[in-house]
C-alpha cells in the first residue's frame, strides 16, 4: 500500500536536543500524517539529558532514541527538511521543501527556558503538521 505520509528530517548540529525533540513531536502529534527523522551535521553521539528529561514531562522517552549523522538515516529524498538554526554547520539535503526554524540551542540553558524551547519546537512541529494536512487535503467537486 502506498503511504500518503509526507518524510520530514529535523536537523541540528550535534543531534541531542532540538531536532530529537522535533522528531519525536513529529511521532506523536504526526503519525498519521508525517514520517518523522532527526539527524545532525556533527552528532554528539548521545541524546541531552535535558531534553529526556524535558520530554519526560510530557510522557515521552526519548532515552530511546539515538543521535547520529546525516549518512545513517535511509537513503532517499525527504518532502521536508527543517533545520533548527544551525546555519551554515546544517548539511545541505536535498527535500522538496527546505524550512529554517532558527530555534537556540536550548543545551546550557536552565529547565524553565529549555521547557520554553520544547514547546517552541512542539507549537512548529503542529504548525507544520497542518500545513501538510492542508496541501494533502482531497479536492471537493462541487456538481
Amino acid at each position: 500500500m502506498l503511504s500518503l505520509r509526507k518524510t520530514v528530517l529535523f536537523v541540528c548540529v550535534e543531534n541531542s536536543c532540538r531536532s530529537q525533540m522535533a522528531e519525536a513531536f513529529g511521532k506523536i502529534l504526526g503519525q498519521d500524517v508525517i514520517e518523522s527523522y532527526s539527524s545532525g551535521s556533527h552528532p554528539s553521539g548521545r541524546v541531552n539529558e535535558k531534553a529526556i528529561r524535558s520530554m519526560r514531562e510530557l510522557g515521552y522517552d526519548l532515552s530511546a532514541h539515538r543521535s547520529k549523522q546525516t549518512d545513517r538515516l535511509p537513503q532517499q529524498r525527504f518532502d521536508y527538511v527543517v533545520t533548527m538554526g544551525c546555519g551554515e554547520a546544517c548539511p545541505n539535503i536535498q527535500a522538496r521543501e527546505r524550512v529554517d526554524w532558527q530555534i537556540p540551542d536550548p543545551k546550557h540553558m536552565e529547565m524553565k527556558a529549555f521547557n520554553v524551547v520544547r514547546d517552541t519546537i512542539k507549537d512548529k512541529v503542529i504548525c507544520l503538521i497542518e500545513k501538510i494536512k492542508s496541501t494533502n487535503a482531497p479536492i471537493q467537486i462541487q456538481r
